[in-house]
């Protein structure tokens, strides 16, 4: 197969981009706020900031963070909070100053969040005042010395933090940091191309997460890239985004954040799209012209009866992200909207975007698109040899939006490329004639529930803690609502009393709840080869 033979089907696309358009995302920002100022930048609830207000904000939050909370540049500042505007505020106010933002989910239990907090040697953070009680529990065990809550009426206004007195004394709420910031006056940083601008984390082989450093480069690769599939509903000034993917999600955070803001799109914000009716309601409101979900928010809106209400006349674009999204759904949502799904791949460590479903695809194609530009894609097999086309083989990526590396993980980042600088994704796929990439499995055990990945040597290091439990391993399985579910085989002791519900109990107290198991199953025994090794497909065979 000849390489990069995609671009054969690229047309009008350019088959490379400019890396270097911007020298950093600080500087895109900064165009972005001054050409935009006036207009509506991110709506939540009744409020709403234009450009020069997240302008404002951020350069006074960035001005607290410098001078009275001492970070410089290169330092790492936890983000843990869901889609409100203290979001961008907190982003972009880091990125002024030269910091590293590590993204944090707000539902993270307190084993999680000490984990990454500690790996990624964050001493600030920014959390949601939901999750600052998470937070209290481990402040003892981190790095931590400033604490800021924001609330979930933000922009600066945020409810009271949680009593951390005698383990956090620092901390005050991100409306009085601002106010305060205001009074000051920050020192202008030069950010270039191969600074740090992300640690986006993402489970790994040992059931530890590591940090993917992602630079300031990486990002404007990607954002360059996509824009050249999409140009079409990135009109300056025009696209109105609905954003119900978390922003901590690396998809939402280089689409919906960095690729609309830099042309100027209002982004209404959505915290809590499990709240259908009020989701109904913003989207009457929004009438967006860009979209952008996992399959399970799809298929819940799909079958709703309200979803008819909303205008969906300047919709150009639906995107799907996180997840494989399945063909029945996208034709629902066609039905409904008049606008299929456009489906990608990434990761991660790449971005995310590797590749997607261009502007000319006029329907439902059941791949992941073409390779974006400035990217070569190989598929090679257990030998390393590359495949021919309709051959399946690992997917290995190189390209500009590709990361420089796992945090402070050289073992790691050695397995993770290869001599000549691929980054091996673990996933499999197979090229058609056309050049379009299709993802029929995954060479490493992950399983993805509602676009969120799930490892199962995490899974099972907790379960395994669970007293009376003697040894276990999970699965995926397929589940109409979140694509696929998590289910644990579980050895008891012998003797021991250990029940479904209890063990169940367990894992949600040490686990965010989309990795908890949704199926509980007791063996005797588990399928395992003469080294030992468990042996995770045949699992799938046990009733």
């Amino acid at each position: 197969m000849s390489r990069r033979h995609w671009i054969q089907s690229y047309g009008s696309i350019p088959p490379e981009i400019d890396a270097d358009r911007y020298p950093s995302v600080t500087a895109l920002l900064k165009d972005a706020m001054c050409r935009f100022a006036d207009k509506p930048a991110f709506r939540v609830g009744g409020r709403t900031l234009t450009y020069a207000d997240v302008d404002h904000f951020s350069s006074a939050f960035a001005a607290y963070l410098q001078k009275v909370v001492g970070v410089k540049k290169g330092d790492r500042v936890a983000v843990m909070l869901p889609n409100l505007l203290s979001f961008p505020i907190a982003f972009i106010a880091i990125a002024k100053i030269g910091g590293i933002q590590v993204n944090v989910n707000p539902l993270y239990t307190a084993r999680e969040l000490e984990y990454q907090l500690n790996d990624a040697g964050a001493e600030v953070i920014v959390v949601h005042s939901a999750s600052a009680s998470t937070f209290a529990q481990v402040v003892g065990k981190t790095h931590v010395r400033k604490m800021i809550t924001a609330g979930t009426d933000d922009g600066g206004a945020a409810a009271p933090g949680p009593t951390v007195d005698g383990l956090l004394s620092e901390w005050i709420t991100l409306q009085a940091a601002i106010d305060l910031g205001e009074t000051l006056e920050f020192d202008p940083v030069t950010v270039i191309g191969s600074d740090l601008l992300f640690l986006q984390y993402t489970g790994g082989t040992t059931g530890l997460s590591k940090g993917a450093a992602l630079s300031h480069r990486n990002l404007i690769a990607n954002i360059e890239q996509f824009r050249a599939l999409m140009p079409d509903a990135q009109r300056p000034g025009e696209e109105v985004v609905v954003t119900a993917i978390p922003l901590y999600h690396i998809f939402a955070l280089m689409v919906n954040f960095l690729t609309y803001f830099s042309v100027g799109a209002e982004n209404w914000l959505v915290a809590n799209p499990r709240d259908t009716e009020a989701f109904i309601d913003l989207l009457k409101a929004a009438r967006p012209t860009v979209f952008s979900g996992v399959n399970t928010l799809y298929a819940d809106l799909a079958v709703h009866p309200r979803l008819m209400e909303v205008d969906w006349s300047r919709l150009k674009l639906s995107v799907g992200g996180g997840a494989a999204v399945i063909d029945i759904i996208s034709a629902r949502w066609k039905a409904v909207t008049g606008s299929f799904i456009r489906e990608g791949y990434g990761l991660s460590e790449t971005s995310p975007v590797v590749s997607f479903n261009p502007q000319f695809v006029s329907d439902f194609t059941g791949s992941t698109g073409l390779p974006v530009p400035s990217t070569d894609v190989r598929l090679l097999d257990d030998e390393d040899r590359e495949v021919g086309i309709g051959e399946a083989g690992e997917i290995h990526v190189k390209g500009p939006q590709v990361m420089s590396g796992y945090w402070e993980k050289p073992e790691a980042n050695a397995k993770a490329f290869t001599a000549d600088g691929y980054f091996r994704t673990g996933d499999i796929g197979l090229f058609d004639d056309k050049g379009f990439l299709k993802i029929v499995d995954r060479k490493k055990d992950m399983i993805i529930v509602s676009g969120f990945n799930v490892y199962p040597n995490e899974v099972e290091a907790v379960a395994t803690t669970f007293p009376g439990v003697a040894e276990c391993a999970c699965i995926g399985v397929s589940d109409e609502k979140t694509g696929e579910a998590v289910k644990l085989f579980v050895i008891r002791k012998d003797g021991a009393d250990v029940t479904g519900d209890g063990l169940l109990a367990h894992c949600r107290a040490g686990m965010a709840a989309y990795k908890v198991p949704r199926i509980i199953q007791f063996v005797d025994a588990l399928p395992k080869s003469t080294v030992g090794k468990i042996l995770r497909r045949e699992l799938r065979s046990i009733v």
